[in-house]
């Protein structure tokens, strides 16, 4: 994929690399070529599929690695003499101080592509040899998804779209940073996306353009946070509300309160599990009676890599794979007769044996029982245990379930567990 080599600042400031750099400014030639090595990276990036872009400054060097389907992979060394131009260029494009060395700074800037705009989202940090940069690509268009192609089983699906079609209440998405929770929100919101529907979300960040939708960004500078803009969308009159994440008593009361007055919310939690999010609502404040009444489903979810489809081949685990999973993983599935599948490793995957990623989800329907072990004020174990007697499909068996079928590994499932 051929970039356009067109990199956008955000501002229309006219800002240069020389006159925002104390010393002396770098000659024309080292500035141009500081500029190629970002384009270069950025479009690197995009074409491997990368979320992410790290510089990562060490003693004497500079190293720059790319997440790629969540996995951190090297990609080449800087040397420590380019660092400094390196940052002041990303600082420059996304109109943040050259001048401050010892403050986290965040911004953004845009990309133009054959297939359309990406936001750059960026991040500085001080460290201890000196400042790095965290480089995170949202590509600035509408992605197909499907809960089908998010790795929603037919069983789980069938959950989902029931919860859905309820008008108010709350369906909240766990996991950790990176997990996929807002994929799955957008998905939920394309799904529910009508002429007669209203929707707002409120976001930090916005990561695609959605047609049809109001879509808010949260900027606590200004004093536009979750909170504070959920107050200002209930005087909007929409029928669905996405919140980007609870993070906060107050949000969690006003998004609690806004299920009640008949809306429907989405909004995501950083918990473990499924099981978990009914106690942090607890946790933050919440009254139980009202979180029985309010919320309608939990997710839980991760995302493991997929087998790259074009090097995919049969695989019989070893005598000695059987015995690393033995006491993890449940007897029938290391059974001599198991079949499994594994990538060889190839041009398509770079050589990894895995291309893309997919969800392993599950899903806490509040029915009866749930409710009452919400009143109850139970544990997340017991809550846990009370769902599993309710219908709910763990993480642990979904992912073990889609190594079976040959969509992943189950190293790729032990990796999703231990992170």
């Amino acid at each position: 994929m051929a970039l356009k080599r067109q990199i956008i600042p955000v501002s229309d400031q006219n800002l240069s690399l020389g006159n925002q750099t104390q010393g002396k400014a770098p000659d024309l030639d080292e500035e141009l070529a500081i500029i190629s090595l970002i384009e270069s990276l950025v479009e690197r990036a995009y074409t491997v599929r990368a979320s992410d872009i790290h510089f990562d400054p060490e003693g004497d060097r500079v190293k720059v690695r790319f997440r790629i389907d969540g996995v951190l992979q090297d990609i080449r060394e800087l040397s420590k003499k380019s660092h400094e131009e390196v940052i002041t260029r990303i600082k420059v494009l996304s109109r943040l101080r050259t001048d401050q060395h010892q403050t986290p700074q965040d911004g953004r800037f845009r990309c133009l592509v054959d297939e359309g705009p990406i936001d750059v989202r960026v991040s500085i940090m001080p460290t201890y040899y000196g400042e790095n940069a965290v480089l995170r690509l949202l590509a600035d268009t509408e992605a197909e998804f499907s809960f089908a192609n998010l790795g929603f089983s037919p069983e789980n699906q069938q959950k989902l779209v029931a919860a859905i079609k309820r008008p108010y209440g709350m369906i909240l998405v766990t996991g950790p940073t990176g997990s996929g929770k807002t994929t799955t929100l957008y998905t939920i919101i394309k799904q529910l996306n009508s002429r007669d529907t209203s929707i707002i979300t409120i976001e930090d960040p916005i990561e695609y353009s959605l047609a049809g939708i109001n879509q808010i960004q949260a900027n606590p500078a200004t004093g536009l946070t979750f909170a504070t803009g959920l107050r200002s969308i209930l005087r909007q009159d929409p029928n669905i509300i996405m919140v980007g994440e609870i993070r906060d008593s107050e949000t969690a009361g006003l998004a609690v309160n806004t299920a009640l007055t008949g809306h429907l919310l989405l909004s995501t939690l950083h918990t473990n599990d499924a099981a978990t999010t009914l106690p942090r609502l607890l946790d933050m404040g919440v009254e139980n009676y009202l979180i029985a009444s309010t919320v309608n489903l939990a997710i839980g979810q991760r995302l493991v890599r997929k087998i790259c489809v074009s090097c995919k081949t049969a695989h019989k685990l070893t005598v000695a794979e059987r015995k690393s999973f033995e006491g993890i993983f449940p007897d029938e599935y290391l059974a001599k007769n198991a079949k499994y599948f594994e990538g060889k490793g190839c041009e398509d995957c770079s050589g990894t044996g895995y291309k893309g990623r997919i969800g392993i989800q599950e899903l806490i329907v509040v029915d009866n029982q749930i409710r009452e072990a919400i009143l109850k004020k139970v544990a997340a174990d017991e809550m846990r245990r009370i769902a599993i007697g309710s219908g709910m499909v763990p993480m642990f068996e979904d992912g073990l379930k889609k190594a079976l079928d040959g969509t992943t590994t189950l190293s790729e499932v032990l990796r999703m567990l231990h992170d």
